[in-house]
């Protein structure tokens, strides 16, 4: 026993030290990137008619004469302490931006992420466990994955904001109760897609383990199909079923680039948007690696989850 907690204790270890070598590696794969990206950033701050003096000057306070390892070394540390470097159109700490914005997009994703777990898990146990209900799930899940985010995004404002005038269509209030007034068409924007994936992946999972024998063998023997339904088959599909859900919502953070702008909300996604076009290289780079953090967070709590439920993952210690 002592033996194979040993082991699950190296494999946690491992996954853990392997999502922080993936997440330097993005580090650096985005500001070599951005490094190499067309476009001077003194231009864009000094504007055509500055000197040549005076580009030189603020080059080399921004050090972006430096070797480039040295640049990204010295961008590293200062991120480890906190400190994301300072924004070259704002001409701010680059966490004082993101701090604000950060409360907006979070609540989104917390927002769309209980919609695609609620309505996705629900209707693929529903087309899992229902033959009749199953071509109706499967219309709904092509309609969800086809359909781009800025599409449903402009489809909802119609609909809902401009016809109906239900919700409003620009902005992400102020207070939580009108934050989440003006964050619902988004949030359900945002989740259509996701919501479909996790839909089409519960429904699969489901239905697989409805067909299952010892799942028949228990209706034949007269055990109610509630008691058959939460024992045994959605027991069982429990660890595809959250895997998908993991992913969807690491997946919801990049999606709120488009949602954000769609709709004039001021998070990080918007802030993205807006640096990548001035060339704010230390907000993108920012923004991007929290993008990329999240997901490998969240992917990896999935795989602890699974090592920890699951007798086969274990068994591979």
């Amino acid at each position: 026993m002592s033996v194979l907690r040993n082991d699950l204790t190296r494999r946690i270890a491992g996954m853990v030290a392997g999502a922080i070598v993936t997440i330097l590696a993005a580090s650096f794969v985005i500001y070599a990137g951005l490094a190499a990206a067309p476009g001077d950033p003194v231009a864009q701050i000094l504007g055509a008619k500055a000197t040549d003096a005076a580009r030189a000057d603020l080059r080399a306070r921004l050090g972006l004469g430096d070797p480039l390892l040295e640049r990204y070394w010295h961008w590293l540390t200062g991120v480890l302490h906190g400190d994301f470097g300072t924004s070259l159109t704002a001409r701010q700490d680059v966490t004082g931006l993101l701090g604000p914005r950060l409360s907006t997009t979070v609540l989104l994703v917390v927002m769309a992420a209980v919609l695609v777990i609620v309505i996705g898990i629900g209707l693929g146990v529903a087309g899992g466990v229902s033959r009749r209900g199953r071509p109706v799930v499967s219309v709904l899940v092509g309609l969800g994955v086809a359909v781009p985010g800025f599409v449903a995004a402009n489809a909802l404002i119609g609909i809902f904001a401009v016809q109906l005038g239900w919700f409003p269509t620009y902005g992400g209030g102020t207070g939580v109760p009108d934050q989440v007034w003006h964050l619902t068409l988004p949030a359900v924007a945002l989740a259509i897609g996701y919501g479909a994936y996790v839909a089409q992946l519960t429904s699969a999972a489901v239905s697989e383990e409805a067909e299952k024998e010892y799942v028949t063998t228990a209706y034949g023997r007269g055990v109610p199909a509630g008691v058959v339904l939460r024992r045994h088959t959605l027991r069982n599909a429990a660890l595809p079923v959250l895997t998908a859900s993991g992913l969807a919502v690491g997946g919801l953070v990049a999606g709120t680039v488009v949602v954000e702008q769609t709709f004039g909300i001021d998070g990080i996604g918007a802030l993205l948007v807006r640096s990548v076009s001035s060339k704010d290289y230390p907000v993108v780079a920012a923004v991007s690696l929290l993008i990329v953090a999240v997901f490998v967070g969240v992917t990896t709590i999935i795989d602890l989850v699974q090592v920890l439920l699951d007798p086969r993952e274990r068994a591979k210690s």
